[in-house]
């Protein structure tokens, strides 16, 4: 049985996005640029970033660095949390259209968390919405959305659906009744802090299969991302580790490999967890 991954995924509204993204949450100055720019000369074609992250540029200032050409990279950023809101997110878009300059538009949009009432939560969609059909916005999505949440969303039969939900995925927090929920609705799962911050890398189970497949755990841990068929957000700015991250496509993990991994599951949040806020506020 293959377990072979593409570099890329087909979304629902037709675009496609690499498989594996840089993420910079808290990637600052020059440490910022740099990495992107790493990144992109390791082969990453994609950029998770933020307008809460207050990198916007300083990424922009990677991919220019780069060489590479727009279309060949894939650029994401969100609205900030606690910024829900028709006026709040049309503002918000604007403000990282002119962050983002050259680049000229944003390939996704994500809602950052579920934060607000239902009113805002959906004023923000009309928002995102408007600015597709303006050509600012590519493709656009949420994250942190539990599944009431997206019902919500999806219930309101818009115009545009979201096609990824961003939330924390690994071994030890799999969500799985979320991501099956998301998928049967054509939401994608794209899995950020995929290495646990760092908390599980010296799992033994986790060492046991990286002795045995001769790689890092946390290549181990991206490539269990890559055969669940997430989308993963690996943080560096370590240029070794940005490349390590990256090696993960030519190698697979056998299916006794990835049960020993799934069995890790412990619902183990490492950081926030958006997913539980109230729908009714």
């Amino acid at each position: 049985m293959s377990h072979a991954v593409t570099q890329t995924i087909k979304l629902t509204d037709g675009h496609t996005i690499p498989a594996v993204g840089l993420g910079v949450y808290q990637s600052r100055g020059d440490e910022c640029t740099a990495a992107v720019k790493s990144a992109i000369d390791a082969g990453y074609r994609h950029i998770d970033s933020a307008l809460g992250y207050r990198n916007e540029a300083l990424v922009v200032e990677g991919i220019k660095q780069s060489g590479i050409p727009r279309d060949q990279v894939y650029f994401t950023t969100k609205l900030p949390p606690g910024r829900c809101g028709y006026k709040p997110t049309k503002e918000d878009i604007q403000v990282s259209i002119d962050n983002i300059g050259p680049l000229g538009y944003i390939d996704l949009y994500l809602i950052h968390a579920p934060f607000g009432n239902r009113e805002e939560r959906l004023g923000s969609w009309k928002a995102i919405e408007e600015a597709i059909d303006a050509g600012q916005i590519r493709s656009a999505g949420v994250s942190n959305y539990g599944i009431p949440h997206l019902k919500e969303l999806l219930d309101s039969n818009p115009k545009h659906k979201p096609v990824i939900n961003q939330i924390e995925l690994h071994p030890w927090l799999q969500r799985r009744e979320l991501v099956e929920f998301g998928r049967k609705h054509g939401v994608a799962p794209e899995a950020y802090s995929p290495l646990t911050r760092g908390q599980k890398l010296d799992d033994a189970t986790l060492a046991k299969v990286a002795q045995a497949v001769n790689r890092t755990p946390g290549q181990v841990l991206l490539r269990w991302s890559l055969q669940k068929g997430f989308i993963t957000l690996p943080k560096s700015v370590t240029p070794s580790r940005i490349i390590d991250n990256f090696d993960i496509f030519s190698w697979e993990l056998s299916p006794e490999h990835m049960q020993q991994l799934d069995d890790l599951e412990a619902a183990l949040v490492t950081g926030w967890d958006p997913t539980t806020h109230p729908v009714d506020t």
